[in-house]
């Protein structure tokens, strides 16, 4: 089935949706004079891609009070302003279906390293952490008053964390869920959601988030069901047993009645990356016996986790101190070390693991250094060197993790149940989120896809690209007016050249943004234009 047809089958959205403008009636083409209702822009000249995965035409796009009003082979009104897209790209401004980019915004709403990507919306919430809880004082509806104080540069949607829901309700602890409690989580997803929440996702390699059994998992996604809103899982494994999570992700998909969106699909380690095909085989399979399983990638060899993450799941029971005595434990320590140990090679050694954060100013030589080289350069075991960051930093280190295949990232950026998406962080070239060594797929993912896979490797075609960055996600979380150029659809444009699109962080400078994206435009305002930032425009969106 082509990518066009798959996504129309999918996306209740794009049935609703209006058609992409084709040329000018005969009668509007013979106007002698313009109209003279003048529009608050017109982008002339481009080459539209609507997003659905329907191939680019030349068109103008009229935009009027934050809305498309109109797409058209030649708009005869004058725009109060006029965006010359000749020989450039046109699409719906990108949606990234999972990010952290919400972290900093208290910070600096200006998301910089987002928006110069060209995404104009970004569902937070993710890795089964979220800024709300749905619990009474700490609400959907009190999180998104919040944030839209804030006057963010993106659209920001949220999804529920099941983490964050587990940690209020439970704390770190690792035992089941009583009735009692089980009822009272479920509750607080179906308040979320009830609010605008745009699905529930789970961070199942974090606590309290692993702790959460397969029926607990179930019993929160119910309320997901009846809205169609998707379950979107950080699974519990990613590498040696990454069949087993997608096995377990489907099943909670499936007992609960409600969609899957798998997460940052990759696979960890050399001896991993065949499972690509099994990992494929058994979402095509669930989709054939009727689970809704779609999921998103990362156009990156390297992960981003704490450091922590290397250390088993076990350890971490109780929390950061609990953690940090077993380190000085003789009676667990040994074994924590042999497991530490054993993810380390597999993903290929000490100099694969790149510190990007830490919190003690003793410590900041770490940063974007890997820490095989940097154990070596302070003469210590780099175990050793690890733990010791740890305690110093009262377990808050940040660390990369090269790990994935770039061919399977051909494949899977390819595959059509894909979608895009950066899982990074939003961060500025100044100001106060100029910090760390982030990865770089918080200023470069979208504009990666565009160049490298698109344009250099030829793995996807652009007009499948701009719809797994737009239509796919759109439609999946329920922003019923974004992700489609068309008329009565949110103002949320693009216009980059395809020629010359291409991100420029990189994993030993990050903070660099990329090139080609020259307008970004956010419910109908211009926010970014030839690499200036203009005032912002960002809402705070629910599902619909």
């Amino acid at each position: 089935m082509s990518t066009r047809r798959t996504f129309l089958a999918q996306g209740a959205m794009l049935a609703a949706a209006p058609v992409l403008g084709g040329a000018a009636p005969k009668d509007a083409r013979r106007e002698a004079t313009p109209r003279r209702v003048a529009v608050d822009l017109i982008i002339r000249g481009g080459t539209v891609y609507d997003g659905t995965g329907s191939e680019g035409r030349v068109a103008d796009v009229a935009v009027h009070d934050g809305r498309v009003t109109e797409i058209a082979a030649r708009i005869a009104e004058r725009g109060t302003e006029e965006i010359d897209a000749h020989g450039l790209a046109v699409a719906p401004g990108f949606i990234d279906i999972h990010s952290h980019g919400d972290s900093s915004l208290r910070e600096d709403p200006r998301a910089e390293s987002v928006i110069r990507q060209g995404v104009t919306t970004i569902v937070a919430g993710a890795d089964g952490s979220s800024r709300f809880s749905g619990d009474a004082g700490d609400s959907f509806a009190e999180w998104a008053a919040r944030t839209a104080a804030l006057k963010p540069s993106v659209n920001v949607a949220s999804m529920i964390g099941l983490g964050s829901v587990r940690g209020k309700v439970i704390g770190e602890i690792d035992r089941p869920a009583t009735a009692a409690e089980l009822t009272r989580m479920a509750a607080m997803v179906a308040r979320a959601v009830g609010e605008g929440a745009c699905g529930a996702s789970t961070g199942l390699e974090y606590t309290p988030g692993a702790f959460a059994s397969r029926e607990e998992l179930i019993a929160l996604c119910r309320p997901l069901a009846a809205l169609r809103l998707p379950y979107a899982t950080h699974m519990r494994n990613e590498d040696d047993r990454l069949l087993e999570a997608i096995d377990e992700s489907i099943a909670v998909a499936r007992g609960a009645g409600c969609p899957l969106q798998i997460s940052h699909l990759k696979m960890q380690g050399t001896r991993n990356w065949p499972k690509i095909d099994a990992s494929l085989a058994r979402l095509e399979a669930a989709r054939a016996a009727g689970v809704d399983a779609w999921f998103d990638v990362y156009p990156y060899v390297a992960y981003a986790t704490g450091l922590t993450n290397l250390f088993p799941v076990w350890s971490r029971d109780g929390g950061t101190a609990a953690f940090l005595a077993r380190l000085d434990d003789a009676s667990v320590a040994p074994r924590i070390r042999t497991e530490a140990l054993a993810k380390v090679e597999l993903i290929g050694g000490w100099d694969n693991v790149q510190i990007s954060r830490v919190s003690a100013a003793g410590d900041r030589d770490a940063e974007g250094k890997r820490l095989g080289a940097w154990a070596k350069a302070r003469g210590v075991d780099p175990y050793e060197g690890a733990v010791g960051l740890l305690k110093r930093n009262r377990a808050d280190v940040g660390m990369l993790g090269f790990a994935m295949s770039e061919d399977n990232l051909d494949r899977l950026l390819a595959h059509e149940y894909s979608m895009v998406c950066s899982d990074g962080s939003a961060f500025a070239i100044d100001g106060p989120t100029r910090r760390g060594s982030p990865h770089p797929r918080g200023a470069g993912t979208f504009p990666r896809v565009l160049g490298r896979y698109v344009r250099e490797r030829k793995a996807l075609s652009l007009t499948a690209a701009i719809n797994r960055m737009t239509a796919r996600p759109a439609a999946r979380v329920h922003l019923r007016d974004r992700g489609v150029l068309a008329p009565r659809m949110a103002g949320d444009v693009v216009v980059f050249d395809p020629a010359t699109v291409a991100d420029t962080a990189t994993f030993a400078n990050p903070f660099q943004y990329p090139v080609g994206i020259r307008t970004v435009i956010v419910n109908g305002r211009v926010t970014i234009r030839d690499g200036q930032h203009l005032p912002a425009a960002g809402q705070v969106i629910r599902a619909s």
